[in-house]
């Protein structure tokens, strides 16, 4: 997964960061909530780790200008004050879920899966399917109408990332984090990359999955 954590308590976010990061997530941090606020927007993650009392933007400021913006990435709020009026603002602003400190960083973690497995039902499985589309993620193979499908590495990742999402639309920035990480290369190397992906997945069938937005991104869509 990569995580975005909000938090200006250097010491709580030590903590967080060590613990995931010890399972091979990858973290963003900011102390800031403007600094968060523009991380969020203009930048792909799984889930936002959202701390309310913060410097700059509070929590429920930073949520509701996310959700304003469009941003539908997942948000697990962090706060030390457990009362209904407060949980109730979080998800008035727009946050999914709410964890009083201090914490268990099991139960954490717990929460931090569940709501990406809600946004993206796939996270966690051994395959994944839509429609006449199948992706084993074992033996990274991938069939459709029982036919196997050849695909590079590259666009298996591409194609992971459509089908975890399908019928939703998948940004061209999910793409090229999940290809490149931070390191994007000049050029639309990606438009090439969807072409084979294309190719693979639709050039041997009748009816064409891989659909663009223009200026946006892609998406699968359904056969009827």
């Amino acid at each position: 997964m990569r995580l975005l954590l909000i938090e200006d308590n250097r010491e709580i976010a030590g903590v967080i960061l060590d613990y995931f990061e010890a399972f091979g997530h990858q973290l963003d941090y900011t102390a800031d909530g403007r600094h968060g606020l523009e991380l969020a927007s203009e930048q792909y993650f799984d889930l936002i780790i959202l701390d309310i009392m913060l410097p700059g933007m509070n929590g429920y400021q930073v949520c509701r200008e996310l959700r304003k913006r469009r941003v539908t990435t997942p948000v697990l709020m962090l706060t030390a004050r457990d009362t209904t009026d407060d949980t109730l603002q979080g998800f008035d602003e727009g946050a999914d879920d709410y964890l009083v400190k201090p914490f268990d960083l099991k139960i954490l973690e717990a929460r931090v899966k569940a709501l990406v497995r809600r946004n993206s039902p796939g996270a966690f499985s051994d395959s994944l399917v839509y429609e006449d589309l199948t992706l084993d993620l074992g033996n990274h193979s991938a069939r459709r109408s029982d036919q196997e499908i050849s695909l590079n590495p590259t666009c298996f990742t591409l194609l992971k990332l459509l089908i975890s999402k399908a019928p939703d639309l998948v940004t061209r920035e999910e793409m090229m984090y999940a290809i490149w990480g931070d390191e994007p290369p000049d050029g639309d190397a990606l438009r090439n990359h969807i072409y084979q992906l294309r190719g693979a997945v639709d050039k041997p069938f009748k009816h064409a999955m891989i659909t663009t937005v223009p200026k946006v991104g892609y998406r699968l869509q359904p056969a009827h």
